[in-house]
């Protein structure tokens, strides 16, 4: 296959991408390097990618409308898999405009230079973010995501929204992933989890918000990319698969939660790094920050059902493979 990843040089986009130039796909990357987290480590992450033969890439922000159709059309990609965002519920609350420029008008950007050189399949990222406030019950597909609590988790629905409406018009089947807090080595540095073992590492205290009343359900980056790499696989046609497939009514769409399906509470995943790192943090109780849920619960049922796969690494499993790999980045 032919694979055109935004967002390559992030997180989830680097991992995989290496996992299709592993396979022996073709892979070319577009993506911004913007100064939201350190720059130096995406271009790391590139940089590991560059030296396969099968990677190339542009830096180019979504913004930019012309480069994108440019590129879209240069590649005539058989999948695109667009994960490239500004993320963060906090930082969307202090920029939102910016959030609505990237989230929105650049994914426009990428759908409209797919509406001339159409793909097989489009995989976008979309985000727990999507169903608000906490309900104390997994989230499903199917359920109702029309009350969003922050600028971010709103333009993420936009997207989503947008998508579906391209898919209609022009039939390029798209898959949304409402992708549940993921993490793991070369994570965003910005995240929880490695915040707390930077913290700990260095006996300084770390924030629990909410007072540790949170729960998340936390996505292992490797169990998240076997998913997305499955549903790849998975294009929305013209029939459900089963009575829980979230398959549009009028076009090839469809959205796929991906979560691990156990939610954990903030103080449970302090306990788990503390234990993976040998040493106790320094805890400073504040209350909850505006846009955030009290919890996040993935039903993965409709992901097991489309592709076979349940992620299943364990949290602490997760945490200590991160843990090492902090540290072993650390020399």
């Amino acid at each position: 296959m032919k694979v055109f990843i935004t967002g390559s040089a992030g997180f989830i986009g680097f991992h995989l991408a290496r996992r299709l130039l592993g396979e022996g796909h073709t892979v070319f990357g577009l993506d911004s390097f913007s100064p939201y987290y350190d720059v130096n480590l995406k271009r790391r992450r590139h940089a590991m990618l560059a030296a396969e033969s099968a990677f190339s890439a542009t830096e180019c922000a979504l913004e930019d409308r012309a480069r994108v159709t440019e590129a879209v059309a240069a590649f005539e990609p058989d999948v695109v898999v667009h994960l490239a965002a500004q993320a963060g519920v906090r930082a969307s609350i202090d920029d939102p405009l910016g959030f609505v420029s990237t989230n929105v008008t650049g994914t426009m950007h990428l759908l409209e230079a797919m509406r001339t050189h159409r793909p097989q399949h489009v995989v976008m990222a979309s985000s727990s973010s999507v169903y608000g406030t906490g309900s104390g019950v997994p989230r499903r597909e199917s359920e109702s995501t029309d009350i969003p609590i922050s600028p971010y988790a709103a333009t993420k629905k936009a997207a989503e929204v947008l998508s579906h409406s391209h898919a209609h018009l022009f039939g390029i089947p798209v898959t949304c992933l409402r992708i549940f807090t993921a993490y793991g080595p070369w994570g965003r540095p910005d995240m929880a989890l490695l915040k707390f073992i930077g913290a700990i590492e260095a006996a300084s205290p770390i924030d629990i918000y909410g007072r540790g009343a949170m729960k998340r359900d936390f996505t292992f980056v490797d169990d998240l990319v076997e998913s997305i790499r499955r549903l790849i696989d998975v294009v929305p046609g013209q029939a459900r698969v089963s009575a829980l497939d979230s398959l549009s009514p009028v076009a090839p769409w469809r959205v796929v939660n991906i979560g691990n399906g156990s939610p954990v509470g903030l103080l449970d995943f302090v306990e788990t790094i503390e234990r993976a790192m040998g040493r106790k943090a320094v805890e400073t109780y504040l209350d909850m920050q505006p846009g955030d849920a009290t919890d996040t619960w993935a039903d993965i049922a409709l992901l097991e059902e489309l592709t076979g796969y349940r992620p299943a690494t364990s949290l602490a499993e997760g945490v200590e493979r991160t843990v090492r790999w902090y540290r072993d980045q650390r020399g």
